[in-house]
């Protein structure tokens, strides 16, 4: 520091250049990455959805402009498989175990809702996108793994891990919608889940019971248990209908 300014020197070959800086002087930007812009997109996600995030709104984010993304991501469809290769590279899919390959899958796809909850707003990335990065696909290897290890054919074994990612996105998603329908509560108060689930059931059994038999006398069933609950209930019928059909596609 020289009067109240900065000093920073460069060597240029044998001689080494001294130049002083006015103390205001703005320090150069950051490198411009593919994983500065994954970083900035799953953060923008995160705090305002998958819908705020354009190639605009985070050029807006990053303070660069979009032409400077491009010349790093072809377009939004290239950067929701960027996001969801990001997401998939943390999933840990186990060595196949032929006595537990069941299990194995249910636990794959926990994991795989379990990511997604941590990563708000990646799950709609994921919607209708074919895998194609080396993370997605891997975990598409991990599950072929634990099909073939539970004698499972190929061919259901393929329609399988597309069935498995549907399910799981979906339920996501759709968790994602509850909770930004959970934000419009007034402040200071909370959902009430209950009182729903009795709303629902009461309307169930207020129906004509002529019209609706079943409906009105399985109204307390059909109200039961949380999402999770029904998130496992989801993920056992799938497995156990993947064995019970495979041999259909061999």
């Amino acid at each position: 520091m020289v009067d109240g300014k900065r000093e920073k020197s460069w060597q240029a070959g044998p001689l080494r250049i001294r130049v002083t800086l006015p103390d205001d002087a703005p320090a150069p930007k950051e490198r411009l990455t593919v994983e500065r812009i994954v970083d900035a997109a799953m953060d923008l996600m995160a705090r305002e959805g998958y819908d705020a995030v354009s190639m605009r709104s985070l050029a807006r984010a990053l303070d660069t402009g979009p032409a400077s993304l491009y010349a790093h991501v072809a377009n939004k469809e290239q950067l929701d498989q960027l996001v969801l290769d990001r997401i998939s590279a943390e999933l840990v899919v186990p060595a196949p175990d032929v006595e537990h390959w069941d299990e194995q899958l249910r636990q794959v796809m926990r994991d795989m809702l379990e990511l997604y909850r941590r990563h708000p707003g990646s799950a709609r990335a994921a919607v209708g996108m074919i895998p194609a990065g080396t993370g997605a696909l891997r975990t598409v290897e991990g599950l072929l793994a634990i099909c073939d290890a539970g004698g499972i054919a190929p061919q259901a074994s393929a329609w399988f891990c597309d069935l498995a990612a549907a399910y799981v996105t979906a339920i996501a998603v759709e968790e994602t919608i509850w909770i930004q329908r959970q934000n419009t509560t007034p402040s200071g108060e909370q959902p009430d889940h209950e009182a729903l689930d009795v709303q629902l059931r009461t309307l169930m059994e207020s129906l004509p019971a002529a019209e609706f038999p079943l409906v009105t006398s399985l109204a307390g069933v059909m109200t039961a248990g949380d999402g999770d609950d029904r998130f496992e209930f989801g993920i056992s019928v799938l497995v156990a209908g993947l064995a019970a059909v495979s041999d259909n596609y061999r």
